[in-house]
């Protein structure tokens, strides 16, 4: 399935120039990323991680009040999850340093924003490889690693479409998708021509999420905009 429901995690950001962390929150707010923390030292990233329980971090590796390295082992001990180097240390002896620990990866300043997006994807992916999101509706739940949707006591398979079509709708959770944008998830680059099609499948949709497919809760219609979902807890 496509994997944007990954921009979900919670990436924590650790630098001591905050230009620096402010253009990477920008780089990755635009790409969809929204859980985001930042800290501009050792002891304040110790602090927020507590709180924020990162599944991400982005560490610089000198700080003011340390290392990059010995904030690496200190979150370590918090939780196991993926850690990305960024920093202006391009020495191999660094570089070789940071992976040794258990690092995913390295990257050195300058960046191209491009590339930092690409290689936090491939992190996330790696990383959480094996997660799919279960999904909690007004009257069902839909299980993406299984392609199913729960509803009391039935089970529902989901065609290849309707699950197309979901998955995009919870990616945009709460926020209108418009037909085009259903139609090029579905049916691909040349989505025009589809949009009767869109609203049968719609219909079957909401007759497997939906207690009342003519009253639905959770897959609403935007009047001449398209659709949106609404998912428990969001």
């Amino acid at each position: 399935m496509d994997r944007d429901y990954l921009k979900e995690k919670r990436i924590l950001l650790v630098d001591d120039e905050q230009e620096l962390l402010d253009m990477v929150c920008s780089i990755l707010k635009e790409e969809g990323y929204q859980n985001l923390c930042t800290a501009s030292c050792m002891k304040e990233a110790m602090e927020k991680a507590a709180v924020f329980s990162p599944e991400l971090a982005v560490l610089d590796v000198m700080l003011p009040d340390g290392s990059g390295f010995e904030l690496f082992e200190k979150l370590k001990q918090m939780g196991d999850f993926p850690v990305l180097f960024l920093t202006a240390c391009g020495e191999d002896e660094d570089k070789f340093r940071g992976l040794g620990l258990g690092a995913d990866d390295y990257m050195v300043k300058p960046f191209l924003p491009r590339e930092l997006i690409l290689r936090i994807g491939a992190i996330l992916r790696r990383s959480y490889k094996n997660e799919e999101p279960q999904v909690k509706l007004a009257d069902s739940i839909v299980d993406f690693s299984r392609a199913e949707v729960r509803r009391g006591s039935q089970t529902i398979p989901l065609t290849a479409k309707e699950f197309a079509l979901l998955s995009a709708l919870y990616r945009n959770a709460g926020r209108i998708v418009t037909i085009d944008a259903l139609c090029e998830a579905a049916w691909g680059d040349n989505p025009f021509g589809y949009e009767n099609s869109l609203m049968a499948h719609i219909r079957r949709i909401r007759e497997k999420i939906e207690a009342e497919p003519s009253h639905p809760k959770s897959l609403l219609t935007v009047k001449g905009l398209g659709y949106k979902l609404l998912v428990e807890g969001r």
